[in-house]
């Protein structure tokens, strides 16, 4: 029914979980749902060196939203956000607090500036349209925007490295919130950054759109595989939309035919009470098919859209790291160049070699410093020892860029493991909620049906 797209789009997604993969229950609390599985208790000899790291667990939750300020112009929706956590950087082991979307916002942007390397999740949209009409203090609106601050919470807490973070910690106890805010961005945590050689050089050196020389081949997978479940998930998307479409209309289809049995039944007076019972039945499963669209497949839709986000969220780090990379092989080719320049005047002035056999370009700077009136030794002299300094200072970039590029690239494959635990533990919950739902919708239409069958064959038709 779905055409040639109703193809196996999930190839990229594993469900086996490895074998002591540090998610074990913890004993002191024992969480439901997948993806909590953040134990301390794993063996440290069978943790890989890009294995994530947990330090104990942090369950989160969003819920009652409430209308603040609901009689002025400044009204907004308030949440209540609890946590269960043992992580030893929380002060109590259920902090709770209340929380507007702007704080989310708030915590969404520092985090990502505070941890660049980590797939920091994103925020839903702020639907201006319902801003707009004033339709965000609806129930419908505010339940949705409830579930999608909720998810994002979760996967914060999914985050060996997020969920530790004080930033994290002030959100759920702080009562003084708006206080840590100006203090963070007041004083950000890290290193300031400085001017370094790297600012200063030109935007053409270091092109953003540059493609990496030497590309990483672990990397070049990694990308390969989020090109292929965001278009699986793509793919889903957009069957789905389809799927929800054809149910709508069958919704109506059986409305319609329900109200039409109903007219039949006053037509045949012998049969109006079986008819009416079939007609009451075909609104019923009409009902059933509207419950399912709103609360299976419609959550499934928000779902799936959302961990495509996520997912590019991912791709974003994995393209931050081969910038990281293409900022080192900019620098290492900078640092070849001047250091050539030096060697080329070096053998000038000792006499060595002259302009033949140094190329074009070396033939035309020592036309143009001789216009200058700089083609003599002691202009030579300073100019190498200014080429001295610069190699100093582009060796130290060069060395700090490579340290940089390691460290981030150790730090981008750990993502990718954490990523892909928090990406099978949604992909499970999702799909289970959807085989839920689907599974009660035919449950509860069977007992409708078995329920009219016998009415309807105690309909006598003479012949």
């Amino acid at each position: 029914m779905l055409g040639e797209d109703a193809e196996d789009v999930f190839d990229s997604v594993t469900w086996e979980s490895p074998a002591d993969n540090g998610y074990a229950a913890v004993n002191t609390f024992t969480p439901t749902r997948p993806g909590f599985r953040q134990s301390i208790e794993e063996g440290e000899e069978n943790r890989g060196p890009h294995d994530p790291k947990w330090y104990g667990y942090l369950v989160t939750q969003v819920k009652d939203p409430v209308k603040e300020l609901a009689e002025t112009k400044d009204a907004y929706v308030s949440y209540l956000v609890t946590a269960k956590t043992n992580l030893s950087i929380f002060s109590t082991p259920n902090p709770s607090s209340r929380r507007r979307f702007q704080d989310f916002v708030f915590l969404r942007n520092n985090l990502a500036k505070d941890f660049p390397a980590c797939v920091v999740p994103p925020l839903p949209d702020k639907h201006r349209l319902e801003y707009i009409t004033g339709d965000r203090f609806s129930p419908e609106f505010m339940e949705r925007r409830r579930q999608d601050l909720h998810r994002f919470l979760q996967r914060i807490a999914r985050h060996p490295t997020l969920q530790r973070s004080t930033l994290v910690r002030a959100f759920f106890e702080s009562t003084e919130w708006h206080v840590i805010m100006h203090q963070h961005v007041a004083h950000p945590p890290g290193p300031e950054q400085s001017q370094g050689v790297i600012d200063n050089l030109s935007d053409t050196l270091l092109n953003a759109f540059a493609r990496v020389r030497k590309p990483d081949e672990r990397f070049l997978v990694m990308r390969e595989n989020v090109d292929k479940f965001e278009e699986s998930l793509s793919t889903s998307e957009r069957l789905w939309n389809r799927v929800r479409s054809r149910t709508t209309d069958l919704t109506a289809d059986y409305h319609d035919l329900a109200v039409a049995v109903q007219g039949l039944g006053f037509l045949e007076s012998g049969i109006t009470d079986q008819l009416n019972h079939f007609s009451n039945t075909l609104l019923e499963f009409s009902a059933l098919l509207r419950h399912t669209t709103q609360n299976t497949i419609d959550p499934f839709l928000v779902h799936l859209h959302s961990l495509l986000s996520y997912s590019h969220a991912h791709r974003a780090v994995l393209k931050l790291r081969d910038q990281k990379q293409l900022d080192l092989e900019e620098l290492t080719e900078y640092l070849s160049g001047v250091t050539a320049e030096r060697d080329r005047l070096s053998a000038i002035i000792g006499g060595h070699a002259g302009s033949s056999g140094l190329g074009l370009s070396g033939y035309l700077r020592d036309k143009m410093d001789a216009i200058r009136g700089a083609d003599d030794d002691r202009s030579r002299v300073e100019k190498m020892k200014k080429l001295d300094a610069k190699i100093k200072e582009l060796t130290d970039a060069v060395t700090t860029a490579h340290e940089t590029s390691d460290t981030f690239s150790n730090e981008t494959l750990r993502e990718q493991a954490t990523f892909q635990y928090a990406k099978e533990a949604e992909m499970k919950e999702m799909l289970s909620n959807l085989a839920d739902g689907q599974i009660e919708l035919y449950r509860n239409a069977m007992e409708e049906w078995d329920r009219i069958i016998p009415i309807i064959q105690r309909i006598r038709v003479d012949v």
